[in-house]
């Protein structure tokens, strides 16, 4: 239909194509010695020798539906792929998953050329979405049943629940019903299917289609054109005459990139003129032989060059859209997403290079759009199961019913974690600040997930190790998840996954405080700066010099010898700080004097007054040490909670061993303050914020904190490396602490905590008044009296 069509268009055509059938499987090397091109083959499997043949021969090999793409990597210029291969839909497979927030997707591929073809670049477009892949499962192309069944049922005993099936569709067909016959296609499981499957659909048997109600499939996008129309129509009233017992053929997209391909080749001969209007001959590489089929006889095409570099500048609109090669590759990025539901599939959405997840069909060219994979650009989806409800791609395997949650016994503070054996019952009871907030944060996951807490701890109950070793186990299996004070650290992030921290950051050091107000005898002098008194002291000196020059002349107490004259100023200057002052003062001028420098004592009397009860009579704590210099300079002894990583921070700052010393329990942490460094005690205790402030807590008079001295981010759970859980976990995390859930559950384990002024650091300190205070003052008064004089 391609070649009539061609010539029915081009009436002025001088050449013409004979087509000529030939079973690739017995007579291929024949067929490619004796033909200026090949339309073929139909499979990837078979398309290698061919294409290598074609090679040898100079004869282009035009391949319809041959797209594993493992074929490009044959070096071959005369092989042109007129399918879209299938790494070109993996962007568009990694953007769904990306869109529903999928961490894990399994692949099950046939395990051929075909099927493996596509694994490294679908790996690859998973891992740029941040979707790992765990496992693959590759089915023979000759599986059998019970194969089939064993694979499915080993998939089940995983927690991953999206699957992305590769295969042809005869063997997708049976892998369905036997993942429906086991239980696979009900709510909870996510099916993806590629291209390879969707775009044949249309011809897939009904009772196949029942049993893929609520898959996903990625198909090439065919513009509905009139030609196509038009065609369609055409074909099936063909088809029909040709074939009268089969009923409601419908024609896939192969179909068309077949037609689109032959309509190629015919245009590039025409354009080329190698045909029946020029010599066709081959070139033999070895006379003396005469077999046909022997490959040492084979031929070269004396016009395959040209017909080469005339495919390669072929462009027209076919009818699967528009069509060209860039290096023998078809240029159709465009591809649709469909919803298997009812008798067929359903048209959910597009996706394309450009603008990602769209839905409506637009020109690929289109560069004015982002890039989305918002779940919002798809249509309504009715998943496996009748579902509406997104899956969350994962589940507790049918061996694993529930999640092991390791918690620490007797580590750090009992308000944390607390693990206590009731004796009438012998169960194990667990509780503790970190345990509501784990139990808060996972009833606000949007699923249900069941877990048991499981002690770290000997037989005899006591404590089997560190918080590294805690975080040992998710990392080797033991546990599935980590509900405990773990700080998120660098070297643990290797080996497991982190939420989102749920309390503040940091590392702080408490020591003991001390009242400075009783070990100062010249407290008195601590209200006003240095500079402030040795400038009060001149401005008296200044004072009582100009009362006596505007006084001694009219004034008899301003008289007589000089020592007498100069003992009055200064005498009346500074009773002025007490209104004390008992000469008169005659002149209008001394009095102004005298009423401005009454008004700057007046306030700087008050303020010292003030300044001063408030250091004697406001206990002043000071601390002891105020960093960690001061501890390493002058050799003290510091303490840290034992088992924590505060530990190789304290000898990486430079602390000898012999100077670290480790304590269980808040009370060992008091006893060791209480004692001092020089009494075989510690000077300061250093550790996380929370834990610090719990301390604090209960010491509210004798501790202050210094810090934070290290930057940490914050205590997190603890989940295998790759768990699914952990975005939903983090984004419950968030919607916990930002309610009034997360008060009540500081107020239920930490008291009081919050009305300890000690907690604060920096603490309160009486500052000294300085002259900044009063140069206003001083400098009016400074500068009126010159004047009067």
């Amino acid at each position: 239909m391609a070649l009539s069509d061609f010539y029915a268009s081009h009436g002025s055509s001088t050449t013409r194509l004979a087509l000529s059938i030939r079973d690739p499987r017995e007579d291929v090397v024949d067929a490619a010695a004796a033909v200026q091109a090949i339309i073929g083959p139909t499979s990837s499997m078979q398309a290698n020798f061919v294409i290598d043949l074609g090679d040898k021969a100079k004869v282009p090999i035009i391949s319809f539906s041959a797209t594993s793409p493992s074929l490009t990597s044959i070096r071959s210029s005369y092989f042109f792929r007129a399918a879209q291969k299938d790494s070109s839909q993996v962007k568009a497979i990694s953007a769904i998953v990306q869109a529903f927030g999928w961490r894990r997707a399994v692949p099950i591929y046939v395990d051929n050329g075909f099927g493996e073809g596509v694994l490294p670049s679908l790996v690859d477009a998973l891992l740029d979405v941040q979707a790992s892949v765990p496992n693959r499962c590759a089915i023979h192309p000759m599986a059998t049943d019970d194969q089939l069944t064993a694979a499915l049922y080993k998939l089940m005993t995983t927690q991953t629940r999206v699957f992305i099936v590769h295969m042809s569709p005869s063997l997708g067909a049976r892998l369905f019903a036997k993942a429906q016959e086991i239980g696979m296609m009900k709510e909870g499981y996510v099916w993806i299917m590629t291209n390879g499957l969707t775009n044949l659909l249309s011809s897939t048997d009904a009772s196949v289609i029942k049993s893929m109600q609520g898959v996903l499939g990625v198909r090439t996008s065919v513009p509905k054109t009139e030609e196509l129309i038009d065609f369609r129509v055409r074909w099936k009233t063909q088809f029909q005459q040709q074939n009268p017992t089969i009923i409601d053929v419908e024609l896939h997209v192969f179909a068309l990139w077949a037609y689109d391909a032959a309509f190629a080749l015919a245009m590039a001969v025409e354009n080329d003129g190698t045909g029946t209007g020029r010599n066709s001959s081959f070139q033999n590489t070895n006379a003396s032989i005469n077999s046909s089929t022997d490959l040492l006889t084979f031929g070269v095409s004396e016009n395959g060059p040209k017909l080469f570099q005339s495919l390669s500048n072929t462009k027209f609109k076919g009818l699967a859209g528009d069509f060209s090669f860039v290096n023998g590759q078809l240029q159709s990025p465009v591809f649709e997403i469909v919803n298997v539901n009812g008798n067929g599939a359903r048209e959910i959405g597009f996706w394309t290079p450009e603008s990602g997840l769209l839905k409506k069909s637009m020109n690929s060219t289109n560069t004015n759009r982002t890039y989305s994979t918002s779940k919002s650009n798809m249509g309504p989806i009715i998943w496996p199961g009748d579902s509406t409800s997104v899956p969350k791609g994962w589940e507790i395997p049918t061996d694993e019913k529930k999640l092991r949650v390791g918690v620490p016994v007797k580590i750090g503070s009992p308000e944390f974690v607390k693990v206590v054996r009731d004796p009438s019952t012998n169960k194990t009871l667990v509780s503790g600040y970190c345990i509501d907030i784990f139990n808060a944060v996972m009833e606000k996951l949007p699923y249900a997930v069941t877990y048991d807490f499981i002690p770290f701890a000997k037989p005899d109950g006591t404590s089997a190790g560190t918080y590294n070793q805690l975080v040992d186990q998710v990392y080797l299996g033991n546990f599935d998840a980590l509900a405990a004070a773990t700080t998120i650290r660098e070297n643990r992030s290797l080996y497991v996954d982190f939420t989102l921290p749920y309390t503040e950051s940091g590392v702080v050091m408490v020591v003991p405080t001390k009242d400075s107000k009783s070990q100062n005898a010249w407290v008195f002098l601590k209200p006003l700066t240095w500079d402030l008194w040795l400038t009060s002291s001149c401005f008296f000196i200044f004072i009582g010099f100009v009362i006596w020059v505007l006084e001694h002349r009219i004034n008899e107490d301003f008289r007589g010898p000089l020592s007498n004259q100069v003992g009055t100023g200064l005498w009346f200057s500074f009773s002025t700080m007490v209104f004390a002052h008992r000469e008169a003062v005659v002149s209008n001028l001394a009095r102004f004097v005298v009423i401005v420098w009454v008004f700057v004592v007046l306030i700087l009397t008050q303020s010292y007054t003030a300044s001063l009860t408030s250091l004697l009579t406001i206990q002043e704590l000071q601390p002891t040490f105020t960093d960690l210099n001061q501890l390493l300079k002058n050799k003290e002894s510091v303490g840290y909670p034992k088992g924590s990583f505060v530990y190789q921070l304290l000898l990486k700052q430079g602390f000898d061993d012999l100077k670290i010393k480790a304590y269980q329990s808040p009370e060992e942490c008091d006893d060791l303050l209480t004692k001092g460094s020089a009494k075989g005690g510690i000077a300061a205790a250093v550790d996380e914020t929370p834990n610090l402030r719990l301390f604090i807590a209960k010491y509210c008079s004798k501790y202050t904190i210094i810090g934070p001295i290290f930057k940490t981010d914050g205590f997190a759970f603890v989940f295998p490396k790759g768990s699914a859980l952990v975005p939903d976990v983090s984004r419950a995390i968030l919607n916990t602490t930002d309610g009034d859930e997360m008060k009540e559950i500081e107020n239920k384990w930490f008291g009081k905590q919050a009305t300890c002024e000690n907690t604060k650091s920096p603490f309160s300190d009486s500052k000294s008044l300085g002259l900044n205070s009063f140069w206003g003052l001083l400098l009016i008064a400074g500068w009126l009296h010159p004047q009067l004089l």
